[in-house]
Order: C-alpha cells, then structure tokens, then sequence
C-alpha cells in the first residue's frame, strides 16, 4: 500500500490521522484492546505516543487479538496534533511518518515484543477497523513426538501425532465459502449475523521457521567418546558456521504445517474453532463427513475442542486506499 504523505498532511494542519502497521509477540499481552491495569498492545502503543508528542492520543486497532496470540502485521489509526513543546500555544506541521516509526519504536525498545512496522499518513475519515477489505490470519501447528524447542514455546501449537496434509485439504474445501458459521462461533461472540465469506482456508506444509535440535537429540549427540575412558560434552553439539552442518539441517524432528484463513471479518475464536477441528481430521478424529455435520449442525456444542491461541498469527490487514481520496 503507498500512500502520499504530502497531500494528506495538508488536509489537516492541526490534527494528522496515522495508519500505524505494528508486529508483536502476543505472550505477554492481555489482548490488543485496551483494558485498565491489564498490558495490552493498545495501552502500550499509547504509552509510547504519549511520551513522543507528550500528550494523550487513543489508538484504535483494526482486528482484535487474544491473550497469546501474536501478529506479524496488525493495523492502528491514531490522530496526533504536534504541539511545540517549549511554546504549548503553537501547532506546528505534523510529523513526517519515518519520524513517528523512529520515534514510537524508541519508547518500545524496552517492552522487548513489540515494534512498528510502518506509518502512513491517511485521510481524516480513514478508519483501521471498518475500511479494512479483509484480515488474514496464519496458525502454526508443529507435529512429531519430540518436544519442541524452547525457541518454538508459545509460538506453535505442537500436535505428537501426525498429521494428515491431504484430508485437511478436503476439510478446508468443505469449509471455504459463504456459511453460517454457528458452529464456529464462541459465546460471547457480538456479531449480529453468524454468516461469514471465507475468501481462503488452506493448509500447508513448509520448512520449521527454526531449525535447532530438540532437547532429547542434543542429549543423544552432546557426548562424544574419545576412544578410550574419556569423553568430549558440547552442550550444544553441532557447527553454527557450517552451512551443512547436520544439526540444523535434519527436518525431520516436527512437520510444520501452516493454515492460512482470509476473510473480511471473523466471528469470535472463529480460526482458532476451524483450526481445532482440522487438527483432528488431520489426526483421524474426525471425518471430512464430521465437516459437513458439524458445519450443517449451526451449534458451537458440536465443535472440536478449539485450538490454543499460541499459534495463531494476524498476518495481514489489507485497505484500499488511492491517491484521489487526497485531492
């Protein structure tokens, strides 16, 4: 998305709206909304702002976000006036966006799981939730007996069994579509209607983002006789300058399979709700003709248990945005 900065600017001298695209590991976070004396992403974005321009600002975020679940992109809009500092009474020309970026990233260095990707400058009637044209999220399930890595803790959902890549695929066409997603709609859920456009719902599997041993292949591999009484320990066996090095190249510790689900917007746990019963198709639980039942059910209740957030990431927000809306 490229955006003119020059022309928005001065369609408001005094107030400039931002479109802020932000990543965050969802950990640590009680959600992306705001929410008194809890850590969320929004309070922390606020905080950040409030230290840069050195007033209040409200930030409003494009797509909710659960404790633990994280995002490579997710979108804010917030409205600032620049107030010069050392005189209060004078407003001087809003920011240019390399600037905010720079600057807001400087007061979330220390958070440490958090960090703007992108600031563009938008018209005054843009708003991050209700223009969004559609919102793509990806979940990760890592399967094989092995426990995983501390690097992939709270980053995948991890499935012992195998996965069956091919009935998962028939699963996800069964699902993909306009429906009444009843069935995939947690309580609570504040949507008026349950029918949703599923643009895209696929899965597939790539290369482990990490590629480290797991704990019992280190142990397997960190003691190395010598020939005679004595050994040699490396605490973590294996050459990191070497581009072969067997360590990092063995695959064959977690399958990783990612499914990708797009639509304009979600019910409630929707993904996390489809994410639960693909896992069990792919596992040999359920059917694809569970699909069609459960799906044709229009009832939560029949739902498979649904998928942890720790897995799921908000990719992509996507906006349509054109130079004339400058003009």
């Amino acid at each position: 998305m490229i955006i003119t900065e020059t022309q928005s600017m001065i369609q408001n001298f005094r107030l400039q709206r931002y479109l802020i695209a932000v990543e965050y590991i969802g950990t640590r976070f009680f959600g992306s909304q705001k929410q008194p004396n809890c850590r969320t992403v929004a309070g922390t974005l606020q905080e950040a702002f409030h230290k840069f321009i050195g007033q209040p600002v409200s930030v409003v975020c494009s797509s909710r976000t659960d404790v633990g679940v994280h995002a490579l992109s997710n979108v804010f809009h917030v409205d600032v006036e620049r107030i010069n500092k050392r005189k209060p009474n004078e407003v001087l020309p809003p920011h240019e966006p390399a600037v905010v970026r720079r600057a807001v990233n400087h007061f979330l260095q220390k958070e440490g799981d958090i960090s703007v990707t992108d600031v563009q400058c938008v018209p005054g009637n843009f708003h991050a939730r209700f223009m969004a044209l559609e919102r793509t999220y990806f979940y990760r399930l890592l399967s094989g007996p092995e426990p995983l890595p501390i690097f992939e803790k709270e980053r995948a959902w991890h499935v012992p069994d195998g996965l069956e890549i091919v009935e998962m695929k028939k699963a996800c066409s069964i699902l993909v579509g306009h429906h009444d997603f009843s069935s995939f709609r947690a309580a609570g859920c504040q949507a008026n209607s349950p029918f949703r456009t599923l643009g895209e719902l696929s899965v597939s599997e790539v290369a482990p983002f990490l590629c480290f041993p797991s704990s019992t292949e280190r142990r397997k591999a960190n003691i190395n006789s010598t020939g005679d009484d004595s050994c040699i320990y490396s605490s973590f066996p294996g050459n990191f300058h070497h581009e072969s090095s067997s360590v990092f190249q063995e695959k064959t510790r977690h399958r990783c399979f990612v499914i990708t689900a797009t639509a304009r917007s979600f019910l409630y746990h929707q993904v996390r709700l489809l994410v639960g019963l693909l896992k069990c198709v792919g596992t040999g639980e359920r059917t694809t003709d569970d699909v069609d039942r459960i799906l044709n059910a229009k009832a939560v209740a029949a739902a498979s248990p649904m998928a942890p957030a720790c897995g799921l990431y908000l990719g992509n927000v996507t906006y349509s945005l054109t130079k004339n809306e400058f003009v």
